[in-house]
């Protein structure tokens, strides 16, 4: 393979697992241990 695809892959491949993580980590089972700082300021 040619470099400029595999480097192409690689940087697809580290963008989607960053996605993927974020995602988890805002809707799943993490996502118990975040806080909204704008609730814990109501007036």
């Amino acid at each position: 393979m040619e470099p400029a695809i595999v480097l192409s892959i690689s940087i697809a491949v580290i963008v989607i697992a960053i996605t993927g993580v974020s995602i988890y980590t805002a809707f799943g089972p993490p996502s118990a241990e975040l806080n909204d700082p704008f609730e814990d300021h109501e007036d």
